[in-house]
């Protein structure tokens, strides 16, 4: 398992990753399926991924909960899966990518400090890097209590900033809170993920007004995956602010797809071209029109969880679509929906991938 300094954590994040949200296979029983469970962190390393984020709202924010006795076990399965499955990867991870840049683990962080300091604790000890700060327990908290519960996490284990929608349990986040939030030492990254133009800039507005260079910003707008990596705001300061790469739960699916993607525009942007491919954005709306099936934007997101794992269950890489929250089920008409985005976008989708590896990956 691969320990990092925080220099070298920042150097990897830096360069820009993808990193799928990690879902949670459960048996009919509600158990978790070690067998599929297994399956799914390889195959994201299989397919490419520059690491998992475990605990998270992908995840099912229900694994936090004692009753369940889940956040340990779930994060560890995780973690010795992605060890020895990246044992079992050749020197060159994928094409053109150095195998000296390490696979970076983050793991979701949520509730009161006391828990959410508990649960860095947990992680670090498990060897994951820095810890996604969900920020969705503060609801009715002043900026200055939240900042403060953000520093003290942040002397735990390196955070990875988080602006999680509210249609989804995350709250409005303004200028004023990220300026600030930038100026903790221990913050490495922020996921910005408010599904809102104006609110997504202005984090990166924030950022670069704070003259930090070595955050490392990621998308989690899975409405706007394309048009997020392929943006950069005008600032007066150093470089172009913009995204280097997205932590999304969109990306727990079709990932080799995502990967060759991101594969592309990342060299793009290393040749300094400006010209933006207009087969691109059309792959980008494509994306956003699946992501609105998967997702189940229809019914305010009811069936998002369900959705992905729809996904993962048409591939074999798990049993069934069920979460550990008795609300969360499949949407009337949403698995016909998915099934028809599939038709219509096969360049989205890695089935093929899938299907040569699965026996592998399923294998004890």
């Amino acid at each position: 398992m691969t320990t990092l300094t925080l220099p070298e954590l920042r150097y990897a994040l830096l360069q820009g990753l993808v990193i799928p949200a990690h879902p949670l296979a459960l048996t009919n029983s509600l158990v978790v399926d070690e067998q599929h469970q297994r399956a799914l962190t390889r195959y994201y390393v299989a397919a490419g991924a520059g690491g998992v984020a475990v605990g998270v709202h992908t995840t099912g924010f229900p694994i936090h909960d004692p009753k369940w006795g889940l956040y340990e076990p779930v994060l560890a399965l995780a973690a010795e899966t992605a060890t020895d499955a990246l044992h079992k990867r050749t020197a060159e991870l994928r094409d053109g990518w150095s195998a000296a840049v390490p696979f970076v683990r983050v793991a979701g962080l949520i509730g009161n400090t006391a828990n959410a300091i508990r649960e860095a604790g947990i992680a670090g000890a498990l060897g994951y890097h820095c810890g996604l700060l969900s920020l969705g327990a503060w609801r009715d908290a002043t900026s200055s209590e939240m900042l403060a519960h953000c520093r003290e996490v942040a002397s735990v284990i390196p955070v990875f900033g988080f602006y999680l929608q509210p249609a989804v349990g995350g709250r409005l986040l303004d200028y004023a809170f990220w300026r600030e939030f930038a100026e903790i030492p221990q913050v490495v990254a922020i996921k910005v993920a408010p599904f809102n133009r104006y609110a997504t800039l202005e984090v990166l507005r924030a950022v670069a007004d704070s003259g930090r260079t070595d955050i490392a910003l990621y998308t989690g707008n899975d409405d706007a995956i394309v048009s997020d990596l392929l943006m950069d705001i005008a600032h007066a300061g150093f470089g172009a602010p913009h995204f280097v790469g997205g932590l999304l739960g969109q990306w727990a699916v079709w990932t080799r797809s995502a990967v060759q993607l991101f594969d592309t525009i990342r060299e793009w942007r290393m040749t300094g071209r400006t010209e933006i491919p207009r087969e691109w954005l059309t792959y980008g709306s494509s994306l956003t029109e699946a992501n609105a099936a998967i997702f189940d934007v229809a019914n305010s997101f009811a069936g998002c969880l369900p959705g992905i794992l729809e996904v993962l269950r048409r591939q074999g890489l798990v049993r069934n679509t069920l979460t550990l929250d008795d609300g969360e089920r499949l949407s009337p008409g949403q698995s016909q929906l998915i099934a028809a985005v599939r038709t219509r976008f096969p360049s989205l989708t890695d089935d093929a991938f899938v299907a040569e590896h699965l026996d592998e990956w399923l294998r004890p």
